[in-house]
């Protein structure tokens, strides 16, 4: 049955659908004062939907009787563990459509299929939700914490997806990105101070947000992230030098590559491109060595230090350039270079934050768009 406290008395097939006929053993009380001296006022058959049996619908007749407490006086029609009142499913069978529809089946086709309206299977899967969403353990931040934005509506433009890193889910997902819009959420969030680390982009409002509200967690860079900055601010650079070879897109491939990526033919081709450009040549093998120091990690308190001097020196070395690109690049390096130091002695970044916004825009794609924020939050 899939129920507690039920005994099977009949089972019969009518017309392709089968009914169970089945009889509550459990104890009967008043739902108001819990009250045991009842007295019968009347009795009926309900016959809410069950689990289907293969592709057959089944129903359950259940005989369900009014009483009245001697002890408070009320009436009451007996209540049922899994049949709440007023409800003509059961709630494995609800469970279950709503299972099917998590699954990615549309809410039509598996309102023809169940014999229900589209609006059922909606309200259904709300309850459905929420009730997910009610049976987590804790509300207090994860002490490895991520945080990043993605694309919600045009109209209402992004949100803000808080990660716990450490078990791999979602903690919550805020409408907004700015400091304005997040400040109200932060003050009132639980469990701030048991934030040990956050993992974040190089966004400064996203930072000064953490430095506010999480006072003793450390902030560590994302190194995805940092790395692609390098990349940028060094293809644009390469544009402003050599405007016809940047729209090469073989060229293009190869520089964008780390140096241990490039087979010997195409180490080949590059080095014979760059030997005709030795300011280029310059700055392609700085940025090597640039990122290279940058993909460093797992690293002792002595050895950060040592590659903290080599960081500083590049730094130095960008903002002196004289190009205005890496000049830029410096500066931003220069901004956040505690941050990034933080990448050599703890490994964790925001690649899994990244792949939660991937299975949410298929969400997103599978509901062919959400206005909704509340509904959009429910289903994340």
């Amino acid at each position: 049955m899939g129920l507690p406290e039920y005994e099977v008395t009949a089972v019969d097939e009518v017309a392709g659908q089968v009914r169970i006929k089945v009889r509550f053993k459990g104890r009967v009380s008043c739902p108001h004062c819990e009250g045991t001296k009842l007295r019968l006022k009347d009795r009926r058959v309900r016959r809410p939907r069950h689990e289907s049996w293969g592709m057959r619908r089944c129903f359950l007749e259940l005989e369900t009787r009014k009483w009245r407490c001697d002890s408070c006086g009320r009436s009451f029609w007996q209540r049922f563990p899994g049949i709440l009142p007023r409800l003509r499913a059961s709630e494995p069978f609800r469970r279950s459509v709503c299972q099917k529809h998590f699954d990615g089946i549309s809410r039509s086709r598996l309102g023809k299929r169940e014999a229900l309206s589209s609006a059922t299977v909606e309200r259904w899967f709300g309850w459905y939700l929420r009730l997910l969403s009610g049976e987590k353990t804790s509300t207090e931040c994860p002490r490895i914490l991520g945080i990043d934005e993605h694309f919600f509506t045009r109209r209402q433009g992004y949100a803000t997806t808080f990660c716990d890193l450490k078990n791999h889910k979602i903690h919550d997902v805020v409408l907004g990105r700015s400091e304005a819009s997040l400040e109200g959420y932060l003050h009132r969030l639980a469990g701030k101070d048991r934030v040990e680390m956050v993992c974040m982009d190089l966004a400064a409002g996203y930072r000064a947000l953490v430095k506010k509200h999480f006072p003793k967690a450390r902030i560590v860079a994302d190194r995805f992230h940092v790395i692609r900055i390098v990349n940028h601010h060094f293809m644009a650079s390469w544009k402003e030098i050599d405007p016809e070879g940047s729209k090469h897109r073989g060229l293009i491939s190869l520089m964008r590559r780390h140096r241990h990526n490039l087979s010997p033919d195409q180490h080949q081709k590059l080095s014979a491109y760059l030997k005709e450009k030795p300011v280029l040549e310059l700055i392609y093998r700085f940025k090597q060595r640039l990122c290279y120091l940058l993909k460093e990690k797992h690293h002792n308190q002595k050895k950060c230090r040592q590659l903290a001097g080599r960081f500083l020196r590049d730094i130095a070395f960008l903002r002196d350039s004289g190009l205005a690109q890496l000049v830029q690049l410096g500066n931003t390096l220069h901004s956040w270079r505690e941050e990034i130091a933080c990448m050599w002695r703890f490994t964790r970044n925001n690649g899994i934050t990244e792949g939660f916004h991937t299975k949410m825009e298929v969400l997103q794609r599978q509901a062919y768009g959400f206005r909704n924020f509340n509904n959009y939050r429910l289903r994340v």
